[in-house]
């Protein structure tokens, strides 16, 4: 029992730290996209526009995914913070694929056309496990 609390007491620090970036990561990356993309998500989710909530959904979950490979094969503070970086700016070109892919997808979602937001949301998602798998 001994081993077990003194190896809480040596690693509980470095999990707050480490899990502290990455979930500052994870915010930072959610408010740039919602920030840098053409439509305003969350007034549109307020308003009801389910594709905008899908949209958002795609890019909490995408996210998510590398940034846990990241702190997963993380050897330091700043190997995770450069990963991260790398992951956020990825997502944001995976928006733009599928903006090329379905033409004027800004304001396919402001007209609520679910379809274009699942394909969105698969882009992300598909991007985010590739990035995850190269971690």
């Amino acid at each position: 029992m001994d081993i077990a609390i003194r190896s809480f007491v040596n690693g509980f620090p470095e999990f707050m730290i480490q899990g502290g970036v990455t979930l500052g990561l994870l915010i930072t990356g959610c408010v740039v996209h919602v920030l840098l993309t053409p439509m305003k998500e969350m007034k549109l989710i307020k308003d009801g526009n389910i594709s905008a909530g899908i949209s958002v959904a795609a890019v909490i979950v995408g996210l998510a995914i590398p940034m846990t490979a990241c702190l997963a094969t993380a050897n330091s503070i700043y190997d995770l913070l450069i990963w991260g970086v790398v992951a956020i700016l990825l997502q944001l070109l995976a928006f733009r694929a599928a903006d090329l892919l379905l033409r004027d997808l800004p304001r396919r979602i402001e007209r609520d056309e679910i379809g274009s937001a699942l394909v969105l949301a698969a882009v992300k998602l598909a991007a985010a496990l590739v990035m995850a798998a190269a971690l």
